[in-house]
């Protein structure tokens, strides 16, 4: 029992009591924390900080504890045994004398995930030195996924995560890669909502374009979309003008369409995903219900909500039912969404492509753009550029590992 006149080492020391840095590096192998930590026990040490990284089968294990006290300096005898029981294994060894525990992390801290394909060393020395000219440092880096994109995340401490963003923005366009900045927090391992568009997001077509195919209007639906494109008609003028279009086509064409819908790439893993992990997902489309009701049920989304063809007799009317949803629409559904999940505004995510999805994007706690044009990507929270659309859970923190073992569990 310690005497009040030498009372025990603390595991989290004072700034000015000393301490010791472990290092040990090489071929990573079973049992290396293990005996390390016993060498380290027979001097009475505690343990202040511990991280391990492995990379391409090479280990660096670091250990941060308490020196150990005593009139005939075992500091030395630790040191000797460290180094002696290292080279038995093969490894390196490095022992740096220092005073407390790490220093304290910079005000404001953020969560940056970097995406590439590939992810070059350019443009990753780039990040790194705009994350460094906003003032962050960055605290730990770790790979998220190697394939169908690489993706890694930087914890950066010491500037704004709005400052951050804005500056990464602009660097990332540059360099050609997509990057996501979060603020730390509970927040981020919170429940949330996931609401995405559905044409060119979801799923790869345009439905309105599906609809044209078959009912032999395609150039003149076109032409209406290009004038849309050119601002001569706001979306729901250029969506009644669509929907006349299709006048007198048999109801049975909705069943033809909805088989000719093909899925984005990723978009069941991710909808398989978040579903897993307790999310609510949902989707809003200016398209139809005929098609969002059908990809609701497929793939057991919470919430579904679009426009809705008006049928008589048969055929279709080249109407539209009910209230439109436009771009103020979708932002007003995102709102809705939330609420009825019981999710905060704040813990919502939106994806969408394109300008009748800003709205949403920006209402939204983290709005992104997906393959969508400049004037969306600039506004947008941040972008993917890359065909996969589960690479979005990337931008939430979840590994491609994580996404395997899930899939693997459920056989």
């Amino acid at each position: 029992m310690s005497s009040p006149q030498n009372p025990p080492a603390t595991a989290v020391p004072g700034e000015d009591e000393p301490t010791l840095l472990v290092k040990i590096f090489g071929k990573d192998r079973p049992g290396l924390t293990a005996g390390l930590c016993d060498i380290l026990a027979a001097y009475d040490v505690h343990i202040v900080d511990i991280e391990q990284v492995v990379t391409r089968g090479r280990m660096v294990l670091c250990v941060l504890v308490t020196a150990p006290a005593g009139p005939d300096g075992p500091e030395g005898g630790l040191r000797a045994t460290v180094h002696s029981w290292a080279e038995s294994m093969r490894m390196q060894a490095e022992i740096i004398s220092g005073r407390g525990d790490n220093r304290p992390r910079g005000v404001g801290r953020s969560h940056v995930t970097v995406l590439g394909h590939p992810l070059t060393a350019k443009s990753t020395a780039a990040i790194a030195a705009r994350i460094t000219g906003t003032g962050g440092n960055i605290d730990r880096i770790f790979r998220l996924a190697k394939y169908p994109v690489t993706a890694v995340e930087f914890e950066v401490s010491g500037a704004a995560t709005d400052t951050l963003r804005t500056a990464l923005a602009t660097e990332a366009a540059r360099v050609g890669v997509d990057v996501a900045v979060v603020a730390s927090g509970l927040q981020r391992r919170a429940q949330r909502l996931v609401v995405m568009d559905v044409d060119s997001t979801l799923i790869q077509d345009e439905v309105i374009e599906l609809f044209a195919a078959h009912a032999g209007c395609e150039a003149e639906v076109a032409e209406v979309t290009a004038r849309a494109m050119r601002g001569e008609l706001d979306f729901e003028e250029s969506l009644h003008a669509r929907v006349a279009l299709l006048a007198g086509v048999d109801e049975g064409v909705v069943d033809k369409v909805r088989a000719e819908v093909r899925l984005t790439p990723g978009a069941r893993t991710l909808i398989r995903t978040l579903k897993r992990l307790g999310y609510q997902v949902g989707v809003v489309s200016g398209g139809f219900t005929q098609v969002t009701d059908d990809l609701k049920e497929r793939l057991g989304l919470d919430f579904a909500s679009a426009n809705t063809l008006e049928v008589r007799d048969g055929k279709l009317t080249g109407r539209v039912t009910g209230e439109v949803v436009d771009r103020a629409g979708k932002a007003r559904l995102l709102r809705r969404f939330a609420a009825e999940a019981g999710v905060p505004l704040a813990q919502t995510v939106a994806i969408g492509d394109g300008a009748n999805d800003l709205d949403m994007l920006n209402a939204a706690g983290l709005g992104v753009a997906f393959n969508a044009k400049p004037v969306v990507r600039q506004a947008a929270h941040t972008a993917v550029n890359v065909p996969f659309l589960d690479a979005a859970l990337y931008l939430l923190g979840i590994t491609r590992e994580e996404v395997e073992a899930a899939d693997t569990l459920d056989g």
